[in-house]
């Protein structure tokens, strides 16, 4: 990436994570209780890290997959694994998986995951990344958009859990880090 690509693209996630605490603390359907809006100075952000934002082919299984996942709730929610990334973080190649919700119509990509940074660092039960479908399965994988689900912030929501087939071992610093570190 070009410096000046580099430095669009970070003004870029600037101004998303901003927004992003602006809604936190403004919007009706925050995930923040009404008492801990007053004290919210912002969420916890790894720097933005360029060399993770992964340009990566979708390869699409050859049958969609229905998997039944977890939830923070004990509860199970179905979703269809519908393909992978192959990706090389840190010089270790890795395999994400990609679900599209099976309960709802939702055509984009779900990549539910947890990383060597998860339980320290980051969130404990999971992080997410949401992607818009590409029509020619060419994507950029920026984990600097991994945000933390709702169940981060409030007990009162339901949260699917990454699959074990989701459980990197190598750190992914980047993102949202944990809340209530």
């Amino acid at each position: 990436m070009d410096q000046q690509v580099q430095a669009t693209w970070e003004r870029a996630l600037i101004r998303f994570r901003r927004e992003k605490d602006d809604f936190f603390v403004a919007a009706g359907d925050s995930p923040l209780q009404e008492t801990e809006k007053a004290s919210f100075t912002g969420l916890k952000y790894f720097a933005p890290d360029p060399s993770l934002r992964i340009e990566a082919r979708l390869q699409w299984y050859e049958e969609e997959e229905g998997v039944m996942v977890s939830t923070s709730k004990g509860t199970r929610q179905l979703y269809n694994r519908v393909g992978y990334f192959e990706l090389d973080i840190g010089g270790e190649p890795i395999r994400l998986n990609a679900y599209q919700a099976a309960e709802r119509e939702d055509p984009n990509l779900f990549i539910p995951f947890r990383d060597a940074t998860s339980g320290n660092e980051s969130y404990g039960a999971a992080r997410y990344l949401d992607l818009e479908v590409e029509h020619d399965d060419e994507y950029a994988v920026d984990f600097n958009y991994a945000y933390n689900p709702y169940c981060a912030y409030s007990e009162d929501y339901v949260c699917p859990l990454p699959p074990q087939e989701n459980w990197l071992k190598v750190p992914i610093r980047a993102g949202e880090k944990a809340y209530h570190a």
